[in-house]
């Protein structure tokens, strides 16, 4: 469980509906290896489930005790864009009735450790690493026709398959309506079809920049009944094998320095327009830096409803890339003026790494720079006091690219503060904290997350941690915004 800070009144939301799939792993054919009968295969309500949204797998009419391996199998793309299968497998004892119910079993041993439903997905890894992969690279016809939604899963008795199942965990609603904002590169829009106006969240990304998030979480939250608009507002080159390869959105700036937040009110005004958006209920969905940009926006312009920061950092940060390499520019600016800032210490030669073959954590140089500056701190930071609205911040206790944990309960600290010294207004704060995580906690628990650490550069948390975090803060995320901007359930 995270450990979570004092709960304010933005805990008690409603709950999400549950949606529960009762799978019952069976075959059609004779046992081999156990001398039982075909078992038979239970969906309820359906093998078709948006990923995130609650899941029971449950393995029915089994031999009593018998020693079960569940196999898990799907084919994701890598970040070059090619398909790989990855899986995962863990080995059970049914119960006196027959049943193996992940999410209350633990797995004798396996790919993962303790109850946990989601083990199977999050645990996989790619099968060219996998000391139990067994099914080969990925085939032509899955390199064809990759769907990162199929997930397989197989039951064995004594190496024999005995059942197998495929179910689909889709990252949106397919009756979503998806389109180009003009005027805002790489911007997306989405919203479920029907009358009435809804809320409305714009989406922040991070440092990865580009429209990455934008694609990735405006088609997830509008699914929820939301209209999302996903915002794209910094595009910089990207570096291969080959060397530097052209920005995705060439019309963005490159370098994330003096980011103007008035660009949030021109996003805003576009909403405003749109006949199915209701302009006075508007919240701001941030990660990372699109969380610190959150952050100052809500100081700032009084419109937003609600904010969510997601591994959120309490101060504006210095900014970096072509032209700031003086260190002498901030990453946000307000009004074409820049905002005071925390310097890097030693920021260059943590990416040194890369050349010397060693971990690059970048916590590092942020953590040596507000300590070697701490009179720089106070004019820096983000007087989040100052928003009257609710936030909910979600970080990692072991969140290697900066201190989230930290930021964030300095958040909630000078919210609570403020909020003694203002006893008239409430000052609706929720913060989950992680201890075992990372910073890559924005997704919702149900993708492999062991590949997070193992390339040069470090983002934190242990993949259980990670899975962990993501699969607690998802709901907790919806509930926040369904209840600051009254959404009814789906």
């Amino acid at each position: 469980m995270p450990y979570r800070l004092p709960k304010s009144a933005a805990q008690h939301g409603v709950p999400h509906s549950v949606r529960l799939m009762q799978l019952a792993l069976g075959a059609a054919a004779l046992c081999a290896a156990c001398g039982v009968q075909a078992q038979r295969i239970l969906a309820s309500p359906g093998p078709v489930v948006l990923s995130g949204d609650p899941l029971k797998l449950v393995v029915l009419d089994l031999p009593a005790g018998a020693l079960v391996t569940l196999h898990s199998s799907r084919v994701l793309l890598t970040d070059g864009g090619k398909p790989q299968r990855h899986q995962a497998q863990a080995r059970f004892k049914a119960d006196a009735k027959g049943r193996i119910d992940l999410s209350v079993q633990p797995p004798l041993d396996g790919s993962y450790a303790g109850a946990d439903v989601r083990g199977l997905f999050w645990s996989m890894v790619p099968d060219d690493t996998s000391p139990n992969a067994g099914t080969g690279s990925p085939s032509a016809e899955e390199k064809s026709s990759a769907n990162e939604a199929d997930v397989s899963l197989t039951a064995r008795i004594n190496g024999v398959v005995v059942a197998s199942k495929a179910i689909k965990l889709l990252s949106a609603d397919p009756r979503l309506k998806i389109s180009d904002v003009p005027g805002f590169a790489g911007a997306l829009f989405a919203s479920l079809p029907g009358a009435g106006k809804r809320p409305a969240i714009i989406v922040l990304g991070g440092s990865e920049g580009g429209s990455y998030t934008a694609r990735l979480m405006t088609p997830k939250l509008a699914s929820h009944g939301f209209a999302v608009l996903g915002l794209p507002y910094y595009s910089p080159p990207g570096y291969g094998s080959s060397g530097a390869t052209p920005p995705e959105l060439p019309s963005l700036p490159a370098a994330f320095a003096d980011i103007p937040v008035n660009r949030l009110q021109q996003a805003r005004d576009w909403l405003a327009a749109q006949p199915n958006v209701d302009a006075s209920r508007i919240a701001v969905y941030g990660v990372s830096k699109g969380a610190e940009f959150a952050l100052i926006a809500s100081t700032r312009m009084p419109w937003i409803k609600a904010v969510v920061a997601v591994v959120p950092s309490d101060v504006v940060w210095e900014g970096w890339g072509k032209g700031a390499e003086k260190g002498d520019r901030p990453s946000f600016s307000w009004n074409g003026e820049p905002l005071p800032y925390v310097p890097y210490l030693d920021f260059a030669s943590e990416f040194d790494g890369y050349r010397t073959n060693t971990p690059v954590i970048v916590r590092r140089p942020q953590d040596r720079g507000r300590a070697a500056n701490p009179d720089r701190v106070p004019a820096a930071r983000i007087p989040v006091e100052r928003y009257a609205g609710p936030v909910l911040l979600v970080a990692g206790g072991d969140d290697q690219l900066w201190d989230s944990g930290g930021m964030a309960a300095n958040i909630q600290a000078a919210r609570n503060k403020a909020q003694v010294a203002q006893v008239a207004q409430a000052l609706i704060t929720q913060t989950l904290i992680y201890p075992d995580a990372g910073h890559l906690i924005s997704g919702d628990g149900w993708r492999p997350t062991t590949q997070y650490n193992v390339s040069l550069s470090k983002v934190g948390g242990t993949p259980q941690g990670n899975a962990h975090a993501q699969a607690d803060a998802w709901p907790a995320t919806l509930r926040f915004l369904k209840r600051h901007l009254v959404v009814a359930s789906r």
